[in-house]
């Protein structure tokens, strides 16, 4: 089979990654051709058509800051499709982008699949009108997912979080020797911009080591101008496993990073922060969607404040102190945090998920 799939953020790289490995496994012939980032490539073997780092977005600001580039993108990747005639067409999150190439894969007479469901539970309800048109399949991987798609008519299927494979599957060790605070302020530009000069603050504040993990798609210069010359803030690429694993507590700009933090057992404090105008838009849309009451998928999963997040103007260098010193220390606040991680990987199901949709996948494409 040949399979073209579109990832456009980290996440998506590390999922597309598995998905590929399982792909691979029952089906050997499997040709790719794909949008995403190195860990696809080492799963397949193949260069990306575009890196992630070259099309990832954040917020309203930058997508119209960098209009003329995506139209772009979405030219090359339409015409890339017809040119290559995959046997389906594969999408991972990326939603922006992607919901175009499924009205278009579609209109072409393409299979559509849908993997990691867009988050219309949270904006943007009306684009499961175009989930009911354009996808063929949708692979959803919340449990609290299941009942909102329910309720939505959306068809879908559930085998699980494939998260919990990455992480399990991971071969711990430790990232420092001493003591630290981990680090992990996105990997947008836009993100890195925001988080650092806050956390930098809070580096010199509480006089610990702090490690940052750098997003593979980032190079040392997106954050040295943040570092200076601290000595106790250390930057390290390829590691974010073992720098969650090994660090007394971890501040994290929302995203995956924040479940994957959960399942490791990392005491976290989520943080997060964007432009004015974003944050109004964000804010009118979570009033509208009521049933939302978080940013995290932790919380959300458990829909209660598992852990801390502070957002837009809560984001503040004190704020954080005081996250990091209450969670840091054995206490009634680390342990109960700890206690409501392990719900959260029992809800998440057990592992094999990414074996699991790629089968489904697979056996799909034979039926047809």
């Amino acid at each position: 089979m040949k399979y073209y799939i579109i990832a456009g953020e980290a996440s998506g790289d590390l999922h597309g990654s598995n998905l590929i490995k399982g792909l691979v496994a029952c089906d050997p012939g499997a040709e790719f051709r794909f949008w995403g980032g190195d860990l696809m490539s080492a799963a397949c073997g193949e260069r990306p058509v575009r890196h992630y780092a070259d099309t990832a977005v954040m917020g309203l600001t930058d997508v119209l800051g960098k209009a003329g580039k995506l139209l772009g993108n979405l030219r090359f990747c339409k015409n890339d499709i017809l040119a290559w005639k995959p046997d389906v067409v594969i999408l991972i999150d990326y939603p922006g982008f992607n919901f175009k190439i499924a009205e278009f894969a579609h209109g072409k007479g393409f299979k559509v699949y849908y993997y990691i469901a867009p988050k219309t539970w949270a904006s943007r309800e009306g684009r499961n009108r175009k989930l009911k048109k354009y996808v063929d399949k949708l692979y959803i991987v919340f449990p609290f997912e299941i009942p909102y798609f329910q309720k939505a008519g959306v068809d879908f299927i559930y085998k699980g979080n494939p998260l919990l494979d990455a992480v399990d599957g991971h071969r711990y060790s430790p990232a420092s020797h001493t003591p630290y605070v981990a680090l992990l302020p996105g990997s947008r530009k836009g993100e890195i911009k925001r988080m650092m000069p806050i956390c930098m603050e809070v580096a010199d504040k509480l006089g610990c080591k702090m490690v940052i993990a750098g997003a593979p798609s980032r190079s040392a210069e997106d954050y040295a101008q943040y570092i200076g010359s601290r000595s106790n803030v250390e930057l390290i690429f390829g590691r974010t496993y073992d720098i969650l694993k090994y660090a007394q507590a971890a501040i994290i700009n929302s995203g995956t990073a924040s479940l994957e933090a959960a399942l490791i057992g990392t005491p976290q404090v989520v943080c997060w922060s964007t432009s004015a105008i974003t944050a109004f838009v964000a804010r009118h849309l979570f009033r509208v969607m009521d049933h939302i009451s978080y940013i995290s998928l932790g919380n959300l999963i458990m829909n209660k404040e598992v852990f801390k997040e502070l957002i837009q103007e809560d984001f503040t260098c004190d704020n954080v102190v005081a996250e990091i010193q209450a969670i840091s220390a054995p206490g009634e606040r680390r342990s109960r945090m700890l206690a409501d991680y392990a719900a959260i990987r029992s809800a998440l199901g057990g592992s094999g998920a990414s074996k699991a949709i790629a089968e489904s996948i697979y056996n799909s494409l034979l039926q047809e």
